[in-house]
């Protein structure tokens, strides 16, 4: 759905978003008309005070103003439920009503100051008056605030340019200036963008790593919104019909072809020997969050627990353990993972961006030192993880075009250089020589350990890594030859947080939006709730076009027009950066991937204890975003810890690729 065009610029908002804010200030208007009407009918014979009848009259305008704003808002809501988000011409009429609407906000902001000073000079009227007026005085400023928040958070600072872009139609698609246009369309877009990232994360440190992903981000935001004139509810709308749609196709789907032949014990072994191996690391892995984990494991006691150590001061056995920033960390990480003070060798909770905390260990019981790296908890966590663009991977291999996610593989190479170059790794194996090196990671951390590996393989040959709920995009296929050490766990589809990266499934659906849904927007949100609440067949909400009259499918709606319609003769969509080779390429899943899946009842609000199936898996089968109530808790460390020890058949998919195979 296209951005409206009010006063001659563009809007971050459709016609038919206002349906549920605008039924909300219809609600509360109504209610207020009713209350001031009530009060004048029972106290109106009581105003023969020193100015009663100022308060009198300003009640009987009140109501009157109230009224037309009732009524102007009771039209916006209609006309809101009209057409559907690929047809906005029956919404035609919005604009005058929305000009209606914002003309009324100035007598509306007279009489809420003339209320405001009539109360404040005093008056001796019955006290349950002038509290009501008081209280409308107040009401009035609040809605008229609240309305100037709403318009700072819709207003698009290229609205300008984009209005004209989109009225000037054909004629500047056949202008030779057209492509230098959209090129400098996009660089203010991504400057804009730019300055928005500053400013939600205005607290992180400003260095040259920091610049370099705000600016990555912001290219990244502008790709996705640039290359068609979507509003941000488009995206809520997408992915609630792209729910639906995936439900009903697991429930359509023909039953799989049963195998007529067990697997093979090879395959068994080597499966049980990995999640053997996972259901051991993974609790390390989940460690290396610090205390913010074990408080949220442990909501109750946590705090108490840990509060001690939090206080005390830093203790000998601590100087044992080199590192920065261990705060209350030490005593959760002990807590956790079960192992002593002096198993640790390094702890590190230094936390900018492409600079991930992490900590390593001598892990006896495996005879491994193990390296664990947090994922996700910051903000500049998720700069890290936006900044998705691909660079080489210099790996020291003969393949060309070994490609990486950027944010990642800077994040692997800090960490190497801290592991190597500082000597952290070369003390860990003073002390057990005999030992591997064994490198683990959740979420973000599961991507920069999957990098690390390859890039330490070549002094540590049998260095192994465990990355637990991996990235989906973060190796090119020209690196497939070198993800041998890796062995990835996956309970979920993919990263959350890489939904929106290029390398995923969330850029091609941007585009199945555009021409997706012919149902209303409300409807679909009211049945996306229901839906996801209490269940139902996905079946019921349409996504082909309804009725036989399409003739108003592209009719604009006060210019509301995609910028798809208006690319210039020689646009390719390989000149869009989300076609472009070098910096948005394929990017694939790290190593061999184990695919954990919940079996059992999938109700909504069923209360049983969650059974798991492990098979191995191919990355073809995470190449989109699965859509579900689960979703993001799913991807929680301790769920995954949980799913781990729940696993209750181990047996091999014998259709998935074997574990020698590319995965």
């Amino acid at each position: 759905m296209a951005g409206m065009v009010l006063f001659g610029r563009r809007w971050a908002i459709a016609s038919d978003d206002l349906f549920f804010p605008g039924l909300f200030e219809l609600f509360l208007r109504v209610l207020w008309w009713l209350g001031i009407l009530a009060l004048y009918l029972r106290y109106r014979g009581k105003l023969d005070c020193a100015r009663g009848v100022l308060l009198g009259n300003y009640m009987v305008v009140l109501l009157v103003l109230l009224a037309v704003i009732v009524c102007t808002m009771l039209a916006i809501v209609c006309v809101s439920m009209r057409g559907t988000i690929c047809n906005p011409g029956p919404r035609k009429s919005m604009s005058t009503l929305l000009y209606i609407r914002l003309a009324l906000f100035l007598p509306e902001i007279v009489w809420a100051s003339l209320g405001a000073m009539w109360v404040a000079e005093g008056t001796q009227c019955d006290k349950v008056v002038v509290s009501a007026i008081i209280a409308t005085v107040i009401v009035s400023w609040v809605i008229i605030g609240f309305t100037v928040v709403i318009i700072m958070v819709v207003f698009d600072p290229l609205g300008g340019k984009v209005a004209r872009y989109s009225s000037a139609g054909p004629s500047l698609a056949f202008n030779p200036e057209a492509s230098q246009f959209v090129g400098g369309l996009k660089t203010a877009a991504t400057s804009v963008w730019e300055k928005r990232m500053k400013l939600l994360c205005c607290c992180v440190e400003r260095d040259d790593q920091a610049h370099m992903a705000f600016s990555s981000t912001a290219e990244l935001f502008s790709t996705y919104f640039s290359d068609t004139d979507l509003v941000p509810s488009d995206l809520v709308v997408g992915l609630t019909l792209l729910h639906q749609q995936q439900d009903s196709v697991r429930r359509n789907q023909a039953p799989t072809e049963v195998v007529s032949h067990s697997p093979g014990p090879s395959q068994k072994d080597d499966l049980d020997a990995e999640l053997e191996n996972c259901r051991h690391y993974m609790p390390i892995a989940a460690a290396a969050y610090g205390w913010p984990l074990y408080i949220y494991r442990n909501p109750f006691t946590g705090l108490c627990r840990i509060g001690g150590d939090c206080c005390r001061s830093r203790t000998t056995e601590y100087d044992v353990v080199g590192g920065d920033q261990l705060h209350c960390h030490f005593g959760s990480i002990l807590r956790m993972t079960g192992l002593q003070h002096r198993d640790f060798i390094h702890i590190s909770f230094h936390d900018k961006v492409y600079e991930l905390p992490f900590l390593v260990v001598l892990d006896h019981k495996k005879e491994s030192v193990v390296v664990a790296v947090r994922g996700t908890m910051s903000l500049q966590d998720i700069l890290t993880d936006l900044s998705a663009e691909s660079e080489n991977l210099d790996l020291g291999c003969e393949v060309q075009d070994c490609l990486a996610h950027k944010g990642i593989s800077q994040a692997a190479k800090y960490l190497y250089r801290r592991l190597v170059t500082d000597g952290i790794l070369s003390q860990a194996f003073s002390v057990a020589p005999e030992y591997r090196l064994v490198i683990i990671g959740h979420s973000l951390g599961a991507g920069a350990a999957a990098l690390l590996a390859l890039m330490l393989r070549g002094a540590y040959p049998h260095v192994r890594c465990y990355a637990f709920s991996p990235p989906r995009g973060l190796l090119s296929a020209a690196a497939e030859v070198e993800k041998a050490p890796a062995t990835a766990a996956a309970l979920t589809s993919c990263e959350p947080s890489f939904w929106l990266s290029a390398h995923g499934s969330a850029l091609p659906a941007r585009e199945q939006l555009l021409h997706w849904a012919s149902t209303p927007m409300y409807k679909i949100l009211l049945r996306g709730c229901w839906y996801g609440l209490f269940g139902g067949s996905p079946d019921d909400l349409p996504t082909e076009l309804d009725g036989d009259d399409h003739r108003d499918l592209t009719l604009p709606l006060l210019g509301e027009q995609s910028l798809l319609t208006h690319k210039s003769p020689g646009y390719r969509p390989n000149d869009s950066p989300v076609g472009s080779p070098t910096k948005y390429p394929p990017l694939y899943p790290p190593g061999r991937i184990i695919h954990l899946e919940e079996e059992g009842p999938s109700g909504r609000c069923s209360c049983y204890t969650a059974q798991y199936t492990a098979k191995w898996a191919h990355e073809s089968e995470f190449s989109e975003i699965l859509i579900g109530g689960k979703m993001l808790t799913d991807h929680m460390p301790d769920v995954l810890i949980r799913a781990l020890d729940r696993v209750s058949n181990r047996d091999a998919c014998i259709s998935c690729p074997a574990p020698g195979g590319s995965a």
